[in-house]
């Protein structure tokens, strides 16, 4: 169970903390960092992505790893001894409640690599508390977590990046295809990603030492404990995730989005597939643009232009040299972490900022909404509302199991 004097004392520094960021200017220098403007890190959720993304942000001179946190002693151990040996010292402290972290004055960000139901809630904590966050895709559960994530961001001032690395990194040849106008105006893309999730059907089995399994729960529904939750096994199940949906679909959603200029807005109708007329799961743009669940030939991401396809279909493997055109993408060096550490120290905006990550995955929800309840959704993307389906707005948010609320 929580601890009740940790709670009473980050209420107090929250509440510290949020007066003094309110009247704080988004821009600070570098040099707030101290020491060799070296930036304090530490890393939240250190399961198997999670220490990899953290071994990728080991791998900056600016960065100082201070502490590690997971549920799972075996897991955080693991963490612990990937930075001692970086540092060459046994000085990172390892905890199991992330509220220890993030109450820490000396840490200036966190990387959080929970199961998706956990970011929301930490990353808010995070960022009241003055820190800046490097997120894990999905970064929301429900378009609700979206929206307050970065309402606090921006009302703190605080960097926030997403953590899809490929929307850039892989898709970049699709991006300068489509910006310098080689096949023509587009107004249709297929992705090709996994499913929504679904309810869970995994039965009970003894809890092993090592685990607190009501933390790593959390926000979720009391269910029994099952190894596969907590080996990253979550992601079919609705309580942790929205399925391949959210996960890949960050990704190639995400992908798509950039490509074709939409990446900070979102379609005004979903369309589930009927088994008949409609064969794949469709967005619509107010553009009139559309992109398609599944359906795709050549891989991930394909594209239909006015003057042609890609990838093409007479051969997928062949990719010409994309027009020169400059697209802004990443700052500083060493792609997505990099971007971030840059975005730290100049308090720019990264390239996957809140709202970039938080519309990429509303996309993805609206589209298991649409799947789950096997009907047609409207959105306003501007409101950011469902219209006219009160069943519907009810998936916009989920109730979340006490103590472990928000806000």
């Amino acid at each position: 169970m929580p601890n009740k004097s940790l709670t009473k004392s980050s209420r107090r520094k929250f509440i510290k903390k949020s007066a003094a960021a309110a009247s704080l200017p988004l821009f600070v220098p570098s040099s707030a960092f101290g020491a060799n403007d070296r930036i304090n890190f530490a890393g939240i959720g250190m399961g198997g992505r999670g220490r990899g993304d953290l071994n990728s942000f080991l791998g900056f001179s600016e960065i100082q790893t201070l502490a590690v946190c997971d549920v799972v002693k075996s897991h955080a151990d693991q963490a612990k001894d990937a930075v001692d040996r970086k540092n060459g010292n046994k000085d990172c402290k390892t905890y199991v409640d992330y509220r220890e972290i993030i109450t820490r004055d000396d840490i200036d960000a966190i990387l959080i690599a929970t199961p998706d139901h956990w970011h929301a809630k930490i990353a808010i904590e995070a960022m009241i508390s003055g820190k800046d966050v490097f997120c894990e895709k999905p970064e929301t559960l429900t378009i609700k977590e979206g929206q307050m994530m970065r309402d606090t961001a921006r009302r703190f001032g605080r960097v926030f990046s997403g953590g899809s690395q490929r929307v850039w990194g892989d898709y970049n040849w699709f991006h300068r295809m489509i910006y310098g106008g080689a096949i023509g105006e587009v107004k249709e893309a297929w992705v090709n990603v996994g499913g929504p999730s679904g309810e869970c059907y995994l039965p009970e089995e003894p809890l092993p030492n090592g685990v607190d399994w009501n933390r790593w729960l959390g926000p979720a529904p009391w269910r029994p404990y099952h190894p596969a939750l907590t080996r990253g096994g979550f992601r079919p199940f609705r309580d942790y995730s929205g399925g391949g949906m959210t996960d890949w679909g960050c990704h190639g959603f995400g992908g798509a989005l950039f490509a074709l200029n939409l990446h900070e807005t979102g379609p005004v109708k979903i369309t589930p597939p009927d088994g008949k007329d409609i064969k794949n799961l469709t967005y619509e743009f107010s553009n009139g643009v559309k992109i398609y669940h599944g359906g795709g030939w050549g891989g991930l991401l394909s594209f239909k232009g006015t003057e042609n396809e890609i990838p093409f279909r007479n051969n997928s493997k062949n990719r010409p040299n994309p027009p020169s055109v400059y697209i802004p993408n990443y700052k500083g060096q060493g792609g997505l972490s990099g971007d971030f550490i840059h975005c730290v120290k100049s308090r720019e905006k990264p390239f996957r900022d809140i709202e970039r990550a938080h519309r990429t995955a509303t996309h993805c929800h609206l589209g298991n909404i649409a799947y789950w309840l096997k009907r047609e959704i409207k959105w306003d993307p501007v409101k950011e509302e469902i219209i006219g389906d009160s069943e519907a707005s009810r998936w916009i948010d989920r109730p979340k199991r006490e103590p472990f609320t928000i806000g």
